[in-house]
C-alpha cells in the first residue's frame, strides 16, 4: 500500500510502482468512484481490448451492499 499527500491544487501523484504496474500512460483517462466515504481510482481502457477477459468467471460469490 503506498500513501500519497493532497497537493493545494487538489492533485495527486501516482506513485511509479503503481503505474508501472497497471502500466498506466501520461493522458490516459481514470474513472473517480466515491462511496462510503472511500475513493476508488480506476483506469479506463480500451473496450476492445478487454473482450472476452470475463469468460469463465464465477459470478455466484457473495458480493458487498454497494456492489450489487
Amino acid at each position: 500500500m503506498e500513501t500519497v499527500t493532497l497537493s493545494i491544487k487538489y492533485q495527486l501523484v501516482i506513485p511509479k510502482s503503481v503505474r508501472k504496474k497497471l502500466n498506466l500512460k501520461p493522458g490516459q483517462k481514470l474513472q473517480i468512484i466515491e462511496s462510503e466515504n472511500k475513493i476508488e481510482i480506476i483506469p479506463i481502457g480500451d473496450v476492445r481490448k478487454m473482450r472476452g477477459i470475463l469468460k469463465g468467471i464465477d459470478t455466484n460469490i457473495k458480493r458487498e451492499k454497494d456492489r450489487i
